[in-house]
């Protein structure tokens, strides 16, 4: 069997499924990405060299052709681009903010949240009303809410092992609590950032307003911020809050999806997606959020081409546009995929950070999870032990009802959220180690999955 094995390294041009050891092919993986791999030297190059990439902005232009050119010099059989309309939000100047008290003025830090319109020129002062849920805003009535602002100071939970859990406890808050205030005549919102930390710095994201119901302004409040300001509250109930911000939502812009493939050698009309979104809040450098899935999808192309593993279906990097604050990208996606007649058997997102690999999330029939759960063996030995029913990703979630598998990256989650559409996402809190982990789990379960009947 040793013998074997050496023979078959020593000849890597043949397909993936002529291997006779998994294991032995998820090893030559892993070895090359931890020895030789290239994404974290492309995460310095996408954060540093391109920066914020917010759909629309200069910034994502940029991006693509960055990706476009770093694809392309891997040599990777086919690159090209999908064009897709995106949504055009710009920030304007740094927001400001104020806790009013008699004659004290305090300033807090704030960041307009993404969608939202702007406040009058000269901002808005008004008396406050702290609430930690729907049910308790819709209480106070229009009587007690009318010409106020509505401050949601729910955290997210701390016993949730699982800060996905959490967060999505509370972020109700950020995506519909202006709608929710305004129907009840509220003249702006302040949220508490989806932080479970205690920092200086607000996290943005993006709003939804309902129909038929007023726009007002809404900013995001540090979490230290939003402490400061629940106390003051409790000393003086009446006090007054300041904000001023100019954001405002421009004409739709042209954004595109980036796509590198490998050609399959067998089944090329089949195609097994691994991809990220290219696009980042305008706060930071966006490198967990998500250039981390980015050029972990690049690597795992790479890596097959650079061991001479030529794969039986065909593997495509998908890099999509507009997750942030629209998911267009990944809508029109699917909707060539389906108008082209495109196979899409599986399709792997990473968009949880960086961090050290756990697992992975499935989506699909009772046989197709228990299809990848019978990978566990082999993978358990890199730390992959969450494998199971899970999410997949938002951005191949749309490619679900054309009967594709979705499985979603898992890295460990407790530090995501510290710096989650915050100007702390930076090049910076990404170990390179861990980075290549997880490119590295990823081009495993894709030679696994390849090598399926």
């Amino acid at each position: 069997m040793k013998k074997l094995v050496l023979a078959l390294t020593l000849l890597p041009t043949l397909a993936l499924h002529a291997q006779p050891s998994d294991s032995a092919q998820i090893r030559r993986v892993y070895n090359e990405i931890l020895a030789n791999g290239k994404s974290y030297a492309w995460l310095r190059q996408l954060t540093k060299d391109v920066g914020p990439r917010l759909s629309g902005s200069a910034g994502s232009q940029k991006a693509v052709e960055w990706a476009k050119k770093t694809m392309e010099a891997e040599g990777f059989d086919r690159v090209f681009l999908q064009e897709v309309k995106v949504p055009h939000w710009v920030r304007g100047a740094k927001e400001q903010a104020r806790i009013l008290v008699g004659n004290q003025k305090i300033d807090v830090p704030i960041a307009a949240l993404g969608g939202s319109v702007a406040t009058p020129a000269a901002g808005i002062t008004a008396e406050v009303i702290e609430v930690k849920s729907f049910p308790e805003l819709r209480a106070l009535g229009r009587e007690k809410v009318a010409g106020k602002l509505i401050f949601f100071n729910r955290p997210m939970d701390p016993t949730k092992l699982n800060t996905f859990e959490a967060y999505a406890g509370a972020v109700d808050q950020r995506a519909a609590g202006a709608t929710e205030a305004a129907k009840l005549g509220a003249v702006g919102v302040i949220v508490r950032s989806m932080n479970p930390s205690l920092d200086d710095f607000p996290h943005t994201g993006g709003l939804r307003y309902g129909t038929g119901v007023a726009l007002i302004p809404a900013a995001a409040i540090s979490t230290n911020g939003a402490e400061l300001l629940s106390a003051r509250l409790k000393q003086s109930p009446n006090l007054n809050f300041f904000f001023q911000q100019s954001c405002e939502t421009l004409d739709d812009a042209t954004g595109h999806n980036v796509v590198g493939e490998l050609r399959g050698s067998e089944k090329p009309d089949e195609i097994i997606v691994v991809g990220g979104h290219l696009d980042s809040w305008d706060l930071a450098e966006g490198a967990h959020d998500d250039g981390a899935g980015c050029v972990q999808a690049i690597e795992v192309l790479r890596t097959l081409k650079a061991l001479g593993l030529r794969p039986r279906r065909t593997i495509r990097a998908v890099l999509f546009a507009n997750e942030e604050n629209g998911l267009r990208g990944g809508v029109k996606y699917a909707d060539l995929a389906k108008q082209n007649g495109e196979k899409h058997v599986y399709a792997i997102e990473s968009d949880n950070g960086g961090f050290t690999p756990r697992g992975f999330g499935i989506v699909g029939i009772d046989a197709q999870v228990a299809q990848l759960v019978r990978f566990k063996p082999l993978l358990a030995p890199y730390g992959l032990h969450e494998i199971g029913r899970g999410s997949g990703g938002a951005d191949i979630g749309p490619l679900g009802p054309l009967g594709t598998v979705l499985v979603g990256f898992k890295p460990d989650t407790q530090r995501y959220f510290d710096i989650h559409h915050a100007a702390t996402d930076t090049f910076e809190t990404v170990s390179e180690r861990e980075l290549k982990l997880g490119a590295a789990s990823m081009a495993a379960l894709v030679v696994l999955l390849d090598a399926l009947p």
